[in-house]
């Protein structure tokens, strides 16, 4: 097949999830793209074009580091495509890492919708995405059961008064964006409460979230691939992030370690409570994080978190991952067009 991975940028990536799978990929003989949410062009006349980057002619490699080594180097083909060349455009541009490029953020998602229209299977499905954009938005829409109490707005006074019901302790972050960039937790001791609020508000809403002891243990990410935990050869895709010595944020990007988790009887209940959704929105490939009984984030843009599970023993799971969009894309012929791109997003 032909398949093309949507990034922030080529030049600046860095080897994770998305290396991981383009590498799978092309060791399986697929012809892979890779492109920038920036390298998209569209002229009424014709469908969309593409520049787009491919490792030379000939590279073999399973290692993602070397794969990406190939793919920035200085014999890299750089290759204009057609959209309607592609069977696949999978998004994976993550738009917390846009610090400056505010342009780029939603240029992925609505190129995707107009290249799902010309019939590409587009993974997640494009009009989902656009849905989902905002994953802290599209999270609030879960059952409240599963999910700690919190509250969106701009206004100062309303988060002090979620504050105080919280017995003034809570975790404060901009709607928009994560990563765990501006991500606050504000108790009782906290003297800038009111400047940290004003800061985060003026970037736009703000989200309020209870604070949950348990999170001193980490959370767990849960990879889920058409409303189902990923599984191979027995072992299942999950993985406790841990945070460092006086940090309350489990990223990986800011040092947290990776260990194990077995799937308890409360992230089953999460993933049953959460799957129907995602099933009948088209989310193909899903990232859950969660802290003991309760889901605190959803990733449907750029879930990630693969290129750890080798430290913990875990299988890679990208050929997990390639073989079911390997079956979408013999199933196109069947299920054609725009519509039917929601149905081949969520078929094993």
């Amino acid at each position: 097949m032909r398949i093309c991975f949507v990034l922030n940028d080529v030049a600046t990536e860095k080897n994770g999830t998305s290396t991981a799978l383009m590498t799978e990929a092309h060791s399986r003989g697929h012809e892979v793209y890779a492109m920038g949410v920036g390298d998209f062009n569209f002229h009424h006349d014709g469908p969309i074009s593409i520049h787009s980057t491919q490792v030379p002619k000939g590279t073999k490699t399973k290692s993602p580091a070397k794969f990406l080594e190939a793919l920035q180097g200085s014999k890299a083909k750089n290759k204009r495509i057609t959209s309607t060349d592609l069977d696949v455009l999978f998004i994976r541009n993550n738009p917390t890492e846009e610090d400056s490029r505010d342009w780029a953020e939603q240029a992925g998602v609505a190129f995707g919708r107009m290249i799902q229209q010309e019939g590409v299977l587009v993974l997640n499905d494009a009009y989902a995405l656009s849905h989902a954009f905002i994953d802290k938005l599209y999270f609030e829409e879960l059952p409240q059961s599963i999910k700690p109490d919190s509250i969106i707005t701009r206004s100062k006074d309303d988060l002090l008064e979620f504050w105080e019901k919280q017995n003034k302790k809570m975790v404060l972050k901009p709607l928009e964006g994560s990563g765990g960039k501006d991500v606050f937790l504000i108790d009782e001791n906290e003297k800038n409460v009111n400047q940290i609020i004003e800061t985060i508000s003026s970037q736009g809403y703000v989200i309020a979230q209870e604070f949950l002891p348990a999170v001193k243990d980490g959370d767990v990410r849960v990879l889920l691939m058409n409303g189902r935990v990923m599984e191979q050869d027995g072992k299942k895709a999950i993985i406790r992030r841990v945070s460092g010595e006086g940090e309350f944020r489990s990223n990986f990007a800011l040092g947290a370690s990776a260990d194990s988790s077995d799937l308890t009887d409360d992230m089953k209940r999460i993933i049953e409570l959460t799957a129907p959704k995602l099933i009948r929105d088209g989310l193909f490939f899903v990232g859950l994080d969660i802290v003991k009984d309760k889901l605190i984030e959803i990733n449907v843009l750029s879930p990630g978190g693969m290129e750890h599970f080798k430290d913990i023993g875990l299988p890679s799971f990208t050929d997990v991952v390639i073989e079911a969009i390997e079956r979408k894309v013999a199933y196109k012929d069947v299920y054609k067009g725009t519509l039917a791109n929601r149905t081949l997003a969520t078929m094993d």
